[in-house]
């Protein structure tokens, strides 16, 4: 990927866990290394398509300098959130906050923290089978896009399947949605944990009816197993329900560990069933 550089950046500022440091303020240097595709703006040298460097620079000033916070981690999180937030066209970004006045009665140069942060595309599958299926599933997609960083990128249709399990309830409406996220995979469970919760979810009876039932399909070309997560999620291939409304937006989409796409693991289960 093409990337802007920006070095040290001076900018004075009142970030320190010493309540002098917030009142007398010091100097802060920012590095920044912006990930975003300069084909264009350098075949047409035209500054329209690229990211202005004057501009990136005049945001991270403004930021820095109009916030305090204890810590410089915190003074690196929320600022690479902010620059990808305002800029579409930035996939990632890796920034490094250096303090070379910090109050260390020792010989140094600086502290410094270095963070790394990007764009990730995500497929997240939608259902219901208690009361307005539809609101409940619209309730989810617009909630998802409430968040500070995340991003709808296409919704499938909505169809109607028969249950997945032994308990008998009614039909499900079920869909899938591609979103843009800055989350990290447990924060994104959280997050839709909270949105089923929200929606009136209850768990109680596995894999019995629910008014929103939201899971992670995948999250970029992660593999990754703990106890409450695993991606991709581990029996999306067995599920219709899962599958086609994959297939309507994304039928072309690679599964890392099956090195399939997703309209064949569709037609696979399709042969089986």
């Amino acid at each position: 990927m093409d990337k802007i550089k920006i070095k040290n950046l001076e900018v004075f500022a009142k970030h320190g866990v010493y309540p002098e440091e917030n009142v007398l303020g010091q100097k802060f240097l920012i590095s920044a290394e912006l990930y975003t595709d300069l084909r264009s703006a350098g075949k047409a040298d035209d500054i329209t398509k690229t990211l202005s460097y004057s501009e990136v620079c005049r945001a991270i000033k403004a930021f820095v300098e109009g916030n305090t916070f204890n810590l410089i981690e915190t003074v690196a999180e929320k600022l690479a959130e902010e620059l990808l937030v305002a800029n579409p066209c930035l996939k990632g970004i890796c920034l490094e906050v250096k303090k070379p006045n910090a109050p260390i009665a020792m010989t140094f140069e600086t502290v410094s923290v270095e963070i790394e942060r990007s764009r990730h595309t995500v497929y997240i599958s939608l259902g219901s089978n208690i009361g307005d299926r539809e609101k409940h599933l619209r309730f989810a997609v617009s909630e998802l896009e409430k968040v500070r960083g995340c991003r709808v990128l296409q919704v499938s249709e909505f169809s109607y399947t028969t249950p997945y399990g032994n308990v008998k309830q009614d039909d499900f409406l079920n869909g899938c949605i591609e979103m843009e996220t800055l989350l990290q995979p447990l924060e994104l469970l959280e997050l839709v944990h909270d949105i089923e919760n929200k929606s009136g979810r209850v768990r109680d009876v596995r894999w019995g009816p629910r008014t929103l039932d939201l899971d992670i399909v995948f999250y970029d070309d992660l593999i990754m197993s703990c106890d409450v997560l695993r991606i991709p999620h581990v029996d999306m291939h067995r599920r219709d329900f899962v599958l086609i409304p994959l297939a309507d937006i994304a039928p072309h989409l690679n599964h890392p560990v099956f090195n399939k796409t997703v309209e064949e693991l569709l037609d696979e289960l399709r042969t089986k069933t």
